[in-house]
């Protein structure tokens, strides 16, 4: 599947991100990510969704935050609930960041991009990190790389990930370090990373 098709899936179930037993999702896992900067700035959640958790945890702690997402009716949605906040509709693999983030979140989000296109997308978000920025992300417990369609949701919908192999070797590669890697569903292989781009000595 392409990013077109992957939007049109989360067109057809975007309210269903709306659910109130969602709003805790991945929120203690942000709130460690946190922990390694003390300061606020200018964040980006990639994959926003239409919830907007992570953008009101983010401005609670100090953030100016943006969000972008592939789904027209994710940014609809989100734009709607929160007007005052910057939404790009984008597809991660061609958008490029209009600037440098102290802190992003690509939460159950970039492991949608194809395959081919997975380590440029993890490049570019590291690339856009300022000195001392936080990146935390989701990506499965796998050694190696992976893709596959899933349709537990309805539309089908695809996943691909670089493996954790791989994935540790750019974070060096791209000047950043791994702070945290935490299996946190398990026995699913749901993996949370934060990483943290190194400061010039």
């Amino acid at each position: 599947m392409n990013p077109t098709e992957t939007a049109a899936s989360y067109d057809c179930i975007a309210e269903r991100w709306l659910e109130p037993w969602l709003e805790t999702n991945g929120i203690r896992q942000h709130e460690t990510a946190l922990k390694f900067r003390t300061k606020g700035g200018m964040a980006l959640d990639v994959g926003s969704g239409c919830s907007g958790r992570f953008i009101r945890l983010l401005k609670k702690h100090g953030y100016t935050a943006e969000g972008l997402d592939v789904s027209a009716r994710m940014i609809r949605l989100s734009r709607e609930r929160l007007p005052q906040i910057t939404f790009y509709h984008a597809d991660i693999c061609t958008w490029q960041p209009p600037q440098a983030y102290d802190f992003i979140t690509a939460w159950d989000s970039i492991w949608h991009v194809p395959l081919a296109d997975a380590e440029a997308v993890l490049r570019k978000l590291l690339a856009a990190l300022s000195p001392g920025g936080v990146l935390i992300w989701t990506t499965a417990g796998l050694d190696g790389p992976e893709e596959k369609v899933d349709t537990c949701m309805g539309p089908p919908v695809y996943y691909s990930v670089p493996g954790l192999t791989r994935t540790l070797e750019i974070l060096g590669e791209c000047g950043c370090s791994c702070r945290h890697l935490e299996y946190d569903q398990l026995p699913e292989k749901h993996v949370f990373i934060i990483a943290q781009k190194r400061t010039p000595q």
